[in-house]
């Protein structure tokens, strides 16, 4: 009960719970205040991402030197900020994207990138030393998907062993920084593993070909990522755009409740 309560006080006037999903109809009216667009723009019919008025970014140092004034003016509302990796690596321009997206008023997440060949607990460990509080303005993000093309860990573990680490590995998150993480996935990691699983977490999911009601038909999702070839004002080369699923309102309602939540 405690836990649902964490994750339910946040979003209870604003999306009505953590597994009960959004109310879309909100948003039909509304068009996103933003100057970005998209190379490749995916046909994904009447509930296309431009419907929902909050879109952001996902980013990591292959973003290079970020103008992050000119990406706020194009009406990005949002950043995910790559922080860490496994249990020893770190985005060596984390510190300076979260600095500068805070200076420019966009509210972010670092995020953590899940690997199976060492523990959640050093996993934790090195996110905990590597991001201090005060660079949480949104709740963390944990990164889960197969990475099948990884130089040092393509390993597979059966789905109980999945889930028993990631519960882990956001437990020890959630009791230093005071805010449930988000999980972010994939189709295929999420289709293995996570299905009927962390209904009281809300998910970041990836679906670039078609829409998340139909690629994660069970899942009540709290941001989508629709593109990875999106053009960012202030950002040279494709990015990754997200939508979060409310109306403007729940947006700012949420931030302002997180914020007050991670810094009691």
């Amino acid at each position: 009960m405690h836990r649902l309560l964490l994750c339910l006080l946040p979003l209870v006037m604003l999306l009505s719970s953590c597994t009960a999903g959004y109310d879309f109809m909100e948003t039909k009216s509304i068009r996103p205040k933003a100057r970005f667009h998209d190379t490749k723009p995916q046909d994904f019919g009447a509930d296309h991402p431009q419907l929902h008025p909050i879109h952001g970014i996902d980013i990591s140092k292959w973003q290079g030197d970020i103008d992050w004034r000119t990406v706020k003016s194009s009406g990005v509302a949002f950043a995910f900020i790559k922080a860490t990796e496994g249990k020893d690596v770190i985005d060596q321009r984390f510190s300076e994207y979260s600095q500068e997206a805070r200076a420019a008023g966009i509210p972010s997440a670092p995020y953590h990138f899940y690997y199976f060949c060492s523990t959640p607990d050093e996993q934790a460990d090195w996110f905990i030393r590597n991001v201090p509080k005060e660079a949480m303005r949104l709740p963390p993000v944990l990164d889960v998907e197969w990475n099948s093309e990884s130089k040092t860990c393509r390993y597979r573990p059966d789905a109980a062993t999945v889930r028993s680490q990631l519960q882990r590995f956001m437990d020890r998150l959630e009791a230093y920084y005071g805010m449930r993480p988000i999980i972010y996935t994939s189709v295929d990691f999420h289709r293995d593993n996570l299905v009927g699983y962390f209904q009281d977490y809300h998910f970041w999911v990836r679906s670039v070909a078609k829409h998340p009601k139909v690629t994660y038909s069970d899942r009540r999702w709290a941001f989508w990522q629709y593109t990875s070839t999106g053009v960012i004002p202030g950002i040279k080369g494709p990015t990754d755009i997200n939508v979060f699923a409310g109306n403007e309102q729940n947006w700012h309602n949420w931030v302002a409740a997180v914020t007050k939540q991670g810094n009691s």
